[in-house]
């Protein structure tokens, strides 16, 4: 394993702190969640950039990172749910995106790829609304931030749904032509 696999890795180090705090949700406690959760999520981009300038770009790698960023963004949507903060069936939508993803990912036989492909521009963007939202969910901000939140949140839901699409239907297409090739 190289230095961005591990620093990919690092970012779960933060999800047991981050569901604690928010199991005893006190503002101190949420503010310290806040930072933990940006932090944990700045590594995407850490890893992400290291990998490419020293050229340390690896399947496991490509394959880590989407299932971390999926693991630190559930699991602190989860934690949301029980505060009664986020709606469980908007969370069940980004859940149910990111397991078809991940399976089609891994998955070649049926895609037709005989490796992972990355995140499209599309992926990145519903990577960075999903963390800003849950970041201003976790913040204990006062109740005239609460519209401004939940359409955070609700943003975050529809590009979740929108990359989902954009990223199957291009693999759905070629997988076809294949097959009618073949």
């Amino acid at each position: 394993m190289n230095l961005p696999t591990w620093i990919t890795l690092s970012r779960l180090l933060g999800l047991p702190f981050i569901l604690y705090l928010l199991n005893h949700p006190t503002p101190d406690n949420r503010w310290l969640c806040v930072g933990i959760f940006v932090l944990a999520a700045s590594t995407d981009w850490l890893d992400g950039y290291l990998a490419r300038k020293l050229d340390l770009v690896t399947e496991l790698g490509k394959f880590l990172d989407p299932l971390v960023d999926k693991l630190l963004v559930l699991g602190a949507l989860l934690a949301l749910i029980e505060l009664q903060l986020v709606p469980a069936w908007g969370v069940f939508l980004i859940l149910a995106r990111e397991l078809a993803i991940a399976g089609w990912r891994v998955t070649p036989k049926l895609t037709g790829n005989s490796s992972i492909s990355g995140a499209n521009i599309w992926g990145k963007l519903k990577t960075v609304v999903q963390i800003v939202a849950i970041a201003f969910l976790i913040a204990p901000f006062s109740n005239s931030w609460d519209t401004l939140t939940m359409i955070l949140f609700w943003l975050a839901v529809v590009l979740s749904l929108i990359s989902g699409v954009i990223y199957i239907l291009p693999n759905i297409s070629s997988s076809k032509e294949k097959s009618i090739s073949e």
